[in-house]
């Protein structure tokens, strides 16, 4: 694990936004493809995959301790440690303490996070660039669409929504099942100062086609679903459910975020089922995932795609 505690001896302490730090999962530092260390200031959560040892974690704190003793600190450590392993998790607050509630920045903006409780977190982090994307985009397009449209599917804690309506949007829908995943959205709307604009539906997408299609047509879809959940969405048979449906939702030039966090599945199962269910829509590039999260197979990391739809004659 010396990558890990060389990555610890010299991070920075004093992180703005909420970051990744470390990223073993990436395959770039043999040894260490089982731990992660991310930055959710004032918190620092480590996350491994594989059950750790007692001496490994207290290697851990010795690196941490030693990192925080390197220069004045006006404030205490504070560090969580997560074992995903097995389809479940076990959360320990290693030192210090967590707020509560728990707010964290990323590119100006402010989100609710909950690093004590749950796999996920509240914002996802390798999805730094997507949301990049999103505002650049949307503030690009209002000058000429100042009515613009954005649908948000499988929106989590729409921090997607945020960053849209944020940079211009005049409406978003967002969509999930989870009434508590939208429950937070809400409140990260209203954090940012956000307070019309925005709707939410907590719905079953494949039951939700009617709602969805009087609401638009839309300038912008954004699709991040999981890749596997039983009972909600299985990227290899419901994917295709909703790409047939994409043409018909976006107006002349819209675009679509296609996005997917499968390592198991490559760029091709996206690009091949979109030519075939939705040819009309054209690939333009692929978004570049932060620096940190590099991978030794690009094919295995997080995929986000950019289509477009064509303009009218």
């Amino acid at each position: 694990m010396q990558a890990l505690l060389d990555a610890i001896a010299t991070m920075d302490l004093n992180p703005t936004d909420a970051q990744r730090v470390f990223h073993g999962r990436g395959g770039l530092y043999p040894g260490c493809e089982h731990w992660v260390l991310d930055a959710f200031p004032p918190v620092w959560v480590l996350t491994s995959f594989q059950p750790a040892s007692e001496a490994a974690l207290a290697a851990v704190q010795d690196a941490l301790t030693q990192r925080w003793q390197s220069q004045p600190a006006d404030r205490p450590l504070n560090w969580v440690y997560q074992c995903r392993h097995e389809g479940r998790s076990e959360t320990r607050l290693m030192a210090g303490a967590v707020p509560e509630p728990h707010q964290v920045s990323e590119q100006g903006l402010n989100y609710r996070v909950h690093v004590l409780k749950g796999q996920n977190h509240g914002l996802f982090l390798d999805m730094a660039e997507g949301r990049r994307w999103v505002r650049e985009h949307v503030q690009a397009q209002v000058a000429t669409h100042p009515r613009l449209k954005v649908l948000n599917l499988f929106a989590y804690t729409c921090a997607f929504s945020v960053v849209a309506r944020q940079a211009g949007a005049r409406q978003v829908l967002n969509l999930d099942m989870s009434h508590g995943a939208l429950a937070i959205g809400q409140q990260n709307h209203q954090l940012n100062g956000i307070t019309d604009g925005v709707s939410f539906l907590a719905h079953d997408i494949f039951s939700t086609w009617g709602k969805i299609n009087r609401a638009g047509p839309y300038e912008l879809i954004i699709v991040d679903p999981p890749s596997y959940q039983k009972g909600s969405f299985v990227a290899t048979k419901d994917y295709a459910r909703l790409m047939r449906r994409l043409p018909d939702l976006l107006t002349p030039g819209g675009h679509v975020l296609l996005c997917l966090n499968a390592p198991e599945l490559g760029l091709a199962f996206l690009q091949d089922q979109m030519q075939e269910l939705a040819p009309e829509l054209q690939w333009l590039e692929r978004v570049a995932n932060p620096a940190v999260f590099a991978d030794v197979s690009p094919e295995r990391s997080l995929k986000v795609l950019v289509y477009r739809a064509p303009t009218l004659a």
